[in-house]
């Protein structure tokens, strides 16, 4: 249901758990996170996630190994861990200094924002930063849900809260695209066009309105309904789609993201950023408080 953050089965690995999670956090909120030693080197090649994520767009993939891989040795502390499982809200650490990642997980739904999806992670976003906790957001997302219950329930509304959550953000914020990044999922998971401060992808990623095959049909409905064997000319028409609009580098003559990067430097680009933006101060602008989509 998303009432409560953490669930354990007894009371030891509850207290380890409260402790753990205390540690990742400022005592209040005109304090930084503690920083802490780190023996696990920052620029450590993670060669092992070029295998843990298919280049197949269809193919699913475990994200929590996608950040295990990542992060200082492997740990995380993942909040809402059964609930809107389609997403992963976690607080780690990067060199020692702790972060907030936000992450599809393809394993459920394909990695698709629905509403619980949106406000598990609009909530997660509001917390790091009233804490001044940095966001890593790793995108692989193919879009919003579709269907008459979600948008009765007001899936337009919910993922707008995801929106405002990031814009009202000041902390530190960097996106990592890892594969799909299709319409409006991808604008407000972090985009550039919403204030993202530094925005990465790995050479697979696909930012685009919608896939390659969806788009064809809709873009050249009528030259394949004309043809004497759409199928045939379906299928070279989405090919010559992706080699002209959805190839690795477009994104970065677009201006989409600032660097097409190898997975296995993912860990130290990451390191690297935050280092940089570690004093970044953003102003907010005078007003009695803000107006969040309810």
């Amino acid at each position: 249901s998303g009432v409560c953050h953490f669930a354990y089965d007894d009371e030891e690995t509850c207290l380890e758990e409260v402790r753990y999670l205390l540690s990742l956090l400022p005592r209040n909120n005109r304090e930084n996170p503690p920083a802490v030693p780190c023996d696990d080197p920052a620029g450590r090649r993670c060669a092992a996630l070029a295998d843990l994520v298919p280049a197949d767009g269809n193919r699913p993939y475990d994200m929590a190994r996608v950040i295990e891989e990542i992060v200082d040795d492997g740990e995380y502390l993942e909040v809402h861990q059964r609930w809107a499982r389609n997403i992963i809200c976690a607080l780690a650490r990067l060199d020692g200094h702790v972060v907030g990642i936000v992450a599809n997980q393809p394993q459920t739904l394909a990695g698709v924002l629905d509403i619980e999806a949106s406000e598990k992670a609009a909530r997660f976003v509001q917390l790091c930063d009233a804490f001044s906790i940095p966001i890593v957001t790793l995108l692989d997302v193919p879009g919003f849900l579709p269907g008459v219950g979600q948008e009765h329930g007001g899936i337009i509304r919910h993922g707008a809260k995801l929106l405002y959550a990031y814009c009202d953000a000041t902390v530190p914020r960097i996106s990592v695209i890892l594969r799909k990044a299709y319409g409006g999922a991808y604008i407000v998971m972090d985009s550039r066009s919403i204030g993202a401060d530094l925005t990465y992808a790995w050479p697979t990623n696909e930012i685009a309105v919608m896939g390659a095959e969806g788009a064809a049909n809709v873009i050249f409905r009528r030259r394949i309904a004309e043809a004497e064997d759409p199928e045939a000319v379906r299928a070279e028409l989405v090919k010559e789609y992706k080699a002209e609009l959805m190839h690795p580098y477009y994104a970065a003559e677009r201006g989409l993201v600032d660097d097409v990067i190898d997975p296995a430097d993912t860990r130290a680009v990451l390191i690297g950023a935050l280092a940089m933006l570690r004093t970044k101060h953003a102003e907010r602008p005078a007003r009695k408080h803000g107006n969040p989509p309810q």
